[in-house]
C-alpha cells in the first residue's frame, strides 16, 4: 500500500475511480455517509456499515442511519439488522463483514467500508485477537469485583494480570475493564498478549484508507444541529419504544448517546430543554473522542475536510 499523507487538508484518494475497497472513518456528524453515498452514486459501489450503533434496528434516528430513501439510492449492508436485546462485539460483526467483501470482490464491485467504529477499522487493518471463549463464572467474578470494591481497586487488581490493558482503558469504562480481567483469569494470559499476537484480516494494498476530519468548531456545530434533527424527527419517541422493552441497561445498544438523556425526559428527570443539552455535551465529547482514536491509530490515514 502507499504511503498516505496524515495532513489533514491534503489531497484524497481518486475516488471517482474507487480502489476495490475504501474505507472511509471519521467522527459522528462529520458527513461520512453523505460522502459515500455521493460515491456510489457515481460509482456503483455497495456500502457496509462500520459504526456500532448503526447495526441497531432500534436505533435510526439516535444513530443517524442513512434513511430509507437514501438506503435505495445504493446498497447499504449491516445497516440496522440487529435486534437491541443484542450485543454485537468486533469479532461479531469481523465475521459478518468478511463474507459480504468476499462476495462483492467476486463481482468485482467496489465497496465502501463506512463508520465510525475505531476498533472495526482495526479489526480490518491490524487484526483481531483470537481469544478462547471466556467462562460466564469469569466474566460475573470480574463484574462482582467492580460492583463491589469500586473502579480505582478494581484497577489495582487489574494492573497486577495487565498492565498495558489498565493504562489504556478510559476513566469509566466498565466493559473494557472487566473483560480484560476476566480473559487474565480465564485463559492465563493478559488481553494486551492475546492482541499483540493478531494479524489483519484485510491484505496489504488491497485498500485505500480516508478519515473525514472536520475542524472541531464546525465539528461541534453540526453535532448540536444533529440533536436538533434527531428530536424533531422522532428520537423521543424511539427511546420510549427501547426503554418500554425493559432491557438491560448494560446492552451496546442502550448505551447509544441520547437514550440516558431522553429516558431521564422522559421519565420526569429533567426538562426537554435540559435533556437537549445534555444530549448535544455527550454528543460533543463522542465526537472528541472519535477525533482522538483517528489521529492516534489512523495517523498514516489520508485526511480530508468535509464537503
Amino acid at each position: 500500500m502507499r504511503v498516505l499523507s496524515a495532513d489533514p487538508v491534503a489531497s484524497e484518494p481518486d475516488l471517482s475511480r474507487p480502489a476495490p475497497l475504501t474505507l472511509i472513518a471519521g467522527p459522528t456528524a462529520s458527513g461520512k455517509s453523505r460522502r459515500a453515498l455521493e460515491i456510489a452514486d457515481r460509482t456503483g459501489a455497495a456500502i457496509v456499515n462500520a459504526d456500532s450503533q448503526q447495526l441497531y434496528a432500534d436505533l435510526r434516528v439516535l444513530s443517524a442511519r442513512p434513511s430509507p430513501e437514501e438506503e435505495a439510492r445504493a446498497t447499504h449492508c449491516l445497516y440496522g439488522v440487529v435486534d437491541a436485546a443484542e450485543a454485537w462485539s468486533v469479532g461479531r460483526w469481523t465475521r459478518a463483514v468478511m463474507p459480504l467483501l468476499e462476495g462483492f470482490r467476486a463481482e468485482g464491485r467496489p465497496v465502501l467500508i463506512v463508520g465510525g467504529t475505531g476498533l472495526y477499522f482495526t479489526a480490518l487493518t491490524r487484526g483481531l485477537a483470537d481469544i478462547p471463549e471466556v467462562p460466564s463464572a469469569a466474566r460475573e467474578e470480574a463484574l462482582a469485583l467492580y460492583d463491589t470494591g469500586g473502579e480505582a481497586a478494581f484497577r489495582l487488581r487489574l494492573i497486577t494480570f495487565d498492565p498495558p490493558a489498565e493504562a489504556a482503558i478510559a476513566p469509566g469504562d466498565r466493559q473494557r475493564l472487566t473483560r480484560a480481567f476476566a480473559v487474565a483469569r480465564a485463559t492465563g494470559r493478559s488481553l494486551s498478549d492475546w492482541q499483540a499476537a493478531t494479524r489483519p484480516l484485510l491484505v496489504a494494498g488491497s485498500y485505500e484508507r480516508l478519515v473525514i476530519e472536520p475542524d472541531r468548531p464546525s465539528l461541534y456545530a453540526a453535532c448540536d444541529a444533529r440533536v436538533e434533527t434527531m428530536l424533531a424527527t422522532g428520537a423521543l419517541e424511539e427511546v420510549a419504544a427501547l426503554t418500554a422493552r425493559g432491557l438491560d441497561p448494560a446492552l451496546p445498544a442502550l448505551k447509544a448517546v441520547g437514550v440516558r438523556e431522553l429516558a431521564a425526559h422522559l421519565a420526569g428527570e429533567m426538562t426537554l430543554t435540559e435533556a437537549t443539552a445534555a444530549m448535544q455535551q455527550a454528543t460533543r465529547n463522542y465526537a472528541k473522542r472519535q477525533l482522538t482514536w483517528f489521529r492516534n491509530q489512523c495517523g498514516d490515514w489520508e485526511r480530508t475536510r468535509p464537503e
